[in-house]
């Protein structure tokens, strides 16, 4: 893995993903929140042809892959590959070619498996050094997220993944509804605040800034990032119904007072790779390495990680290293028994 490094978060531009099922009302809560006054200045990436639903907004063209909007956004449908599209579009801020935006939104189409995206993200030294992931946001369909969940696998892992999930098409459901699928998700990922949206309405301020840098304060939020007080046990479902593909997904909190070193910590997460890349969902995570006196952020995506980040200073006397982890089909224990094995046995 990486060499740690000190990273310059205020500079880079924040990126929310925003990822759901199909249907599940990511465009309708899209249109409203880019009218919202935190959204401007917010340029859109949508990562798919044909009618995006949002042509009742677009008032001219700049060019083929570019769309000025009437809220002060900029819509680009991909034509080519992420990476290519997200360099063009930060050349074209810079030049001049496209109205300046100071925070970007990727929409996935309804059947993508946003872990592509974030690996994009994550592994792009370019990009690495012109953006930063802000938060994954996820739609759920309020009506037929229940059965969808039961029956499809992508938007159980969108679920798991997400750092917001929003509850959509509430007016359409009664109470009880909305509590079943509220209690299901919170299950699968019991680390994301869940948010019920009627119309696609929704303030900005509830999507927006999730991410661990917190520009308001201009620190990181370590607390807020790992939300490790939901992981007070494994989540996962005891019941043996076959058609509830959550009973796959698993999450915990590793937790260890012990400093060790950064090497240490880099082997066990290679050999873990190498064993159960699939299987990681993903992975998030602050260190007390012995290789320095401050923090060091990890975070990964299946294979990939984002290069390790060292932080200014502690967020408060709690050292403890806190490792957060969603799987699919790797339980708690060959994962704490494998971290042992390395940083036990580490000088």
């Amino acid at each position: 893995m990486s060499e740690i490094h000190v990273p310059d978060q205020t500079n880079r531009l924040p990126i929310s993903v925003l990822t759901g099922f199909l249907g599940s009302g990511k465009t309708t809560l899209l249109s409203k929140l880019l009218r919202d006054p935190d959204m401007a200045n917010t340029a859109v990436v949508i990562n798919e042809f044909g009618d995006v639903g949002l042509d009742h907004m677009l008032i001219e063209s700049s060019d083929e892959n570019t769309v000025l909007m009437d809220s002060g956004c900029l819509c680009c449908t991909i034509r080519g590959d992420l990476v290519d599209t997200l360099r063009d579009l930060f050349r074209k801020r810079v030049t001049g070619a496209v109205p300046e935006f100071d925070r970007l939104v990727i929409e996935t189409t309804g059947l993508a498996d946003p872990a592509p995206i974030l690996h994009t993200l994550m592994s792009d030294p370019l990009l690495c050094a012109r953006y930063r992931l802000d938060g994954v946001l996820v739609t759920v369909d309020g009506v037929h997220g229940l059965r969808q969940l039961d029956a499809q696998f992508e938007p159980l892992k969108q679920a798991a993944v997400a750092d917001r999930i929003l509850i959509t098409k509430a007016d359409m459901v009664d109470d009880a509804a909305i509590d079943a699928l509220r209690e299901r998700l919170q299950k699968v990922n019991p680390a994301a605040p869940v948010h019920v949206v009627s119309n696609g309405d929704i303030a900005a301020r509830h999507v927006l800034n999730v991410g661990l840098f917190d520009p308001a304060a201009k620190i990181p939020d370590v607390e807020k990032w790992l939300r490790e007080e939901a992981y007070g046990h494994d989540h996962h479902h005891h019941d043996h119904d076959v058609n509830r593909h959550d009973a796959h997904i698993r999450s915990f909190c590793l937790t260890t007072d012990a400093a060790y070193s950064w090497e240490a910590f880099a082997n066990w997460m290679d050999a873990l790779i190498s064993v159960h890349g699939e299987s990681l969902l993903r992975v998030k995570g602050v260190l007390h390495v012995t290789d320095t006196d401050q923090p060091v952020v990890v975070h990964g995506v299946q294979h990939v990680f984002h290069p390790p980040a060292v932080l200014e200073a502690w967020p408060n006397e709690d050292r403890r290293s806190r490792i957060v982890m969603i799987t699919r089909d790797l339980n708690r224990d060959p994962v704490e028994k494998m971290f042992h094995a390395f940083i036990d046995a580490a000088p």
